[in-house]
C-alpha cells in the first residue's frame, strides 16, 4: 500500500476495517489455515545467532539474531506465541522474509522458551511486559539511531499491545504489528476448550506441563504453588493451568484476576504508537467476543479483520506453491508508516 493510498483512506488509524486477505478455495477451513503453515509448508532458509540476555533479577531470556544489524535499514523485534520460539513457522519465515528486505531481526524468547530452562521459578504469561521493556531499553541504548519496529504473534501480540498501552509515551518503537492477539483471555480460554480446538489446547498444555515438570524436579515451588509435581496431570485445560500455576506464580489472586488484568483489549485505547492488528474471524483459538470495535481503539491503532485465516495462518497461493499473506502485509505496513513519518518530519521543518 502506497502513501497516497493510505491518505485516500480517512482515517487510516482508529478504525476496524476489512482485510484484503482472501483464503484460496483449498484453504478456507480455519484448521487448514492454522495447521498447514506449520506442518506442511517448507521452511525458508534462515541463519541466526543465539545469545542469552541477562535480566535484572539474574535470570535470562534467549535471543535469536537474524541478519546484519550493522548494515540493516531497521531492526524488527519479534515476540512469539505460547510455547513458541525462533523455530515457530511464523517467526522463522517472517524473519527470513524481512532480512531479505534489508532488516535485521531479533526474536526475544520469553523466560523458559527457546530450548533452555530459565533460572527462576517464574516463567512468562500473556501480560508479562517487564522483561520485554528491559530488553527494548537495552536495544535503544546500544542502537539509538536504528529505527525499531515490533511484531507480536498470538500471546506475544497480546503482550505487545499491553506494553504499548502501559507506555503510551514510548519512543523506542516506531510502529508495531499484532497478529492473532487473544485480546480477551477469559474468552480464549473458554473457546479453545471446545470441539476440534481442544486438540490445540492439549498439544500446548502438554508442552507447558512438561517444562514445569522439568523445573519442579530441580527447583522448590513449595512456597509458591499449592499443587505438587505428581498432581500436574490433573490440569486438563488452560484455565486449570492459569488457576493453579500462572496466577499464584506471578502475583494474581486467581485465573480470572490474571485474565482481567492482562487482556490487551483494555489497553488499546491508550496506545499512541502506530499499530496494526491482523485478525481472522474464524480463529479457532478464539470467538467473536474478542473482536474489538472502533470504540476500543485509540487514534493510533488500525484493526484489519478477515473472514478466514485461522490462527497465525493467512495462507494463500496454491497447494503446490503456498505463501503466507501476512508477510507482505507486514512489509507494506512498515514501509507505509516509515514513509508517513518521514513526510511528517519534512513538513515540520
Amino acid at each position: 500500500m502506497s502513501v497516497d493510498e493510505t491518505q485516500a483512506q480517512a482515517p487510516y488509524f482508529g478504525v476496524v476495517t476489512h482485510s484484503n486477505f482472501v483464503a484460496p478455495w483449498w484453504a478456507k477451513n480455519r484448521h487448514v489455515q492454522t495447521i498447514f503453515p506449520r506442518f506442511l509448508q517448507k521452511r525458508q532458509a534462515l541463519k541466526y545467532r543465539v545469545e542469552n540476555f541477562v535480566l535484572p533479577d539474574g535470570d535470562f531470556v534467549k535471543l535469536a539474531w537474524v541478519g546484519d544489524i550493522n548494515t540493516a535499514n531497521g531492526l524488527i523485534i519479534m515476540f512469539h506465541g505460547l510455547e513458541g520460539s525462533i523455530h515457530s513457522h511464523y517467526c522463522h519465515d517472517m524473519a527470513a522474509d524481512l532480512v531479505r528486505q534489508g532488516y535485521a531481526v531479533v526474536v526475544m524468547h520469553f523466560r523458559g522458551c527457546g530450548g533452555e530452562l530459565n533460572h527462576r521459578t517464574r516463567a512468562y504469561h500473556s501480560g508479562e511486559t517487564s522483561d520485554p521493556l528491559v530488553f527494548l531499553n537495552w536495544l535503544q541504548s546500544h542502537y539509538p539511531e536504528l529505527p525499531k519496529f515490533a511484531i507480536g504473534f498470538s500471546l506475544g501480540a497480546n503482550m505487545l499491545l499491553k506494553l504499548l498501552g502501559e507506555n503510551p509515551q514510548q519512543t523506542i518503537l516506531k510502529a508495531a504489528v499484532a497478529v492473532s492477539a487473544p485480546l480477551q483471555l477469559a474468552e480464549c480460554a473458554e473457546s479453545i476448550g471446545r470441539g476440534f480446538s481442544t486438540l490445540y489446547q492439549r498439544y500446548l498444555l502438554k508442552s507447558m506441563l512438561n517444562n514445569l515438570q522439568r523445573k519442579m524436579a530441580i527447583m522448590d515451588y513449595g512456597k509458591q504453588l499449592n499443587i505438587k509435581q505428581n498432581e500436574l496431570h490433573r490440569l486438563k485445560t488452560f484455565r486449570d493451568f492459569d488457576q493453579h500455576v500462572t496466577a499464584p506464580l506471578h502475583g494474581f489472586s486467581d485465573a480470572d484476576d490474571y485474565y482481567q488484568r492482562c487482556s490487551a483489549m483494555a489497553y488499546l485505547k491508550e496506545i499512541q504508537t502506530p499499530t496494526l492488528i491482523l485478525h481472522a474471524k474464524d480463529d479457532p483459538f478464539m470467538n467473536e467476543k474478542v473482536l474489538p470495535n472502533s470504540q476500543h481503539l485509540s487514534a493510533s491503532v488500525r484493526v484489519e479483520l478477515s473472514e478466514q485465516g485461522g490462527h497465525v495462518g493467512f495462507l494463500q497461493g496454491s497447494p503446490w506453491r503456498p505463501k503466507i499473506w501476512m508477510q507482505q502485509r507486514v512489509s507494506d505496513f512498515l514501509k507505509t508508516v516509515s514513509a508517513l513519518q518521514q513526510q511528517s518530519t519534512s513538513e515540520k521543518k
